[in-house]
């Protein structure tokens, strides 16, 4: 059976309490360092780089067709990876390949197809042979500890969905995926460091924007949860509201 990284609350199991529980903390094991928020206070190299990177990722969604999560999960890698290691100036290649290579190893471990080839285009001429990317996965697996079953808000969607106690699929399908929208926005515009509340953010704005009626139920709903700061879900809320309407 394949493991679903995407909705890893799918399963007998999905609402166990200590489940959840144990999702909420593992989630701190799988972002990066506090160096690479530093990192982007204070270098506009890494700024630049991590924001290239993330548009070239992100274009796999479509021009791959291999969905939302694995892009996704692609950046974590990315934002793992550069917050353990020093990257150099002046080697534009070594964007594109870490690009590439992240996008490989994510899509190898939700076990979809992802050809390197029809993705590397001839745009300022770095074309990767699969032994030179073979290399750098090895180097984004060594960095990262081998820990490539990342814990992001894509784990809990199924979940926090599931408090809105919707009876129309339609519905619930239309709000996962505006959800999955908001959820690769905030890929774009901060770093995985300031994605830590990132698990019920996205299904609340969604819902306010999709359901306004039963967005104060549901929201009473999700801050009763236990692994919930109430203060912190409505500050992150905010934050996550303002970036949306100003994309």
């Amino acid at each position: 059976m394949k493991l679903d990284l995407g909705n890893q609350l799918a399963s007998s199991e999905e609402h166990q309490p200590d489940t959840i529980t144990y999702l909420f903390a593992s989630e701190f094991d799988h972002m990066p360092s506090r160096n690479l928020l530093d990192l982007l206070e204070t270098r506009d190299f890494y700024v630049s780089f991590r924001q290239e990177a993330i548009s070239l990722i992100l274009q796999a969604q479509y021009s791959c067709d291999c969905g939302p999560f694995v892009p996704y999960l692609a950046v974590n890698f990315m934002d793992r990876f550069i917050s353990r290691i020093e990257i150099p100036e002046g080697k534009p290649w070594i964007l594109r390949l870490l690009a590439v290579s992240c996008l490989s190893l994510a899509a190898k471990m939700e076990s979809i197809d992802f050809s390197v080839c029809n993705f590397q285009g001839d745009e300022a001429g770095f074309i990767f042979d699969n032994k030179t990317i073979n290399r750098m996965e090895l180097l984004i697996l060594d960095t990262l500890d081998w820990r490539m079953r990342s814990i992001t808000p894509f784990s809990f969607l199924h979940f926090f969905i599931s408090l809105s106690q919707l009876k129309d699929p339609a519905l619930a399908q239309a709000l996962k995926g505006r959800a999955t929208e908001i959820i690769l926005k905030s890929a774009k515009c901060c770093s995985s460091s300031s994605r830590l509340l990132l698990q019920q953010q996205p299904v609340l704005v969604a819902s306010n924007e999709l359901l306004p009626l039963q967005f104060p139920s549901f929201k009473c709903s999700i801050s009763a949860f236990e692994c919930v700061d109430e203060e912190n879900l409505l500050n992150c809320f905010d934050t996550l509201q303002e970036m949306v309407e100003n994309e």
